[in-house]
């Protein structure tokens, strides 16, 4: 990772926003910039070479996420939004201190909306092996609120589902719920989602925890945020005809396929592109 002065901020307004996850998960960033900020173009980099993330080594992580950002960087992004709650959770200091331009983290505005929503003071939260490991959601909620309860758990079966294309049906109720069975007792009533690909599953999730579990989805949470730092530096791109890009490191035609089913629109082709 290479260390980038205050020059190398991108001032262009219409340069794109850079959004990087292990896989297709970040497309539920993606889906709310859409929503958020329909000016803004895009560059995606899916890191499908080594999805999952959550089983590897700390080490191993930063690094991907150093060479992600270097890459998106050299493109002209003006703004990096670290769409994967593990690799925010290990790299995301580092990133803020390498780069003059902004870093958007998706953990502390999912715990937040968390805070600011839970009546019991009750929080479940689910991620990775490496996010839950890493400690980030559990250690910032009691930082920010000492009264909490934190209960967290690692579902390793989900991000798999997510890629195979699997969001609904018997197997991935079965996932699911092998993943939320430790949560289903301990009464809380706001569940953080803390991994990007898992708001694709919750339908199953919401379904399983019942009407009274409030769902937070970081990543609404996260683009407003970046929405109103683009405002506070004057970069809100005023285009009326965005350009959306899609990398993968590995399989890009079912990146594309899939991803495109996801967001409900065509991504068009999907370049491929190894960073190793």
């Amino acid at each position: 990772m290479k260390q980038v002065g205050a020059k190398d901020m991108c001032g262009n307004k219409e340069a794109p926003l850079g959004v990087f996850d292990s896989g297709l998960g970040g497309l539920t960033v993606v889906r709310e910039i859409l929503r958020q900020m329909p000016h803004e173009s895009i560059i995606y980099f899916g890191d499908t070479a080594h999805v999952p993330y959550g089983p590897r080594q700390p080490q191993e992580l930063k690094g991907f996420a150093g060479n992600i950002t270097d890459y998106l960087v050299k493109q002209g992004c003006k703004m990096i939004f670290i769409a994967c709650n593990t690799s925010t959770s290990l790299a995301y200091e580092d990133l803020k201190k390498a780069y003059a331009l902004p870093i958007i983290g998706v953990i502390e505005p999912g715990v937040e909306k968390a805070l600011g929503i839970t009546r019991s003071q009750r929080i479940g939260v689910i991620g990775t092996e490496a996010t839950i490991k890493s400690g980030a959601y559990q250690k910032l909620i009691l930082a920010k609120n000492s009264t909490a309860q934190v209960y967290a758990e690692a579902c390793p079966l989900l991000v798999p589902l997510v890629e195979k294309g699997i969001l609904e049906g018997a197997e991935a109720k079965r996932g699911v719920a092998a993943c939320l069975k430790p949560l289903l007792d301990k009464k809380i009533d706001t569940l953080i989602l803390g991994c990007t690909h898992y708001p694709f599953l919750s339908s199953v999730i919401s379904k399983i925890m019942g009407a009274e579990v409030s769902l937070v989805d970081p990543a609404r949470e996260t683009v407003a945020r970046a929405r109103d730092k683009l405002r506070e530096l004057n970069l809100e791109a005023e285009t009326a005809q965005p350009v959306y890009r899609y990398i993968a490191s590995k399989e890009p035609e079912s990146f594309q396929r899939r991803g495109s089913a996801f967001l409900g629109r065509d991504l068009g082709m999907v370049k491929e592109v190894h960073l190793d």
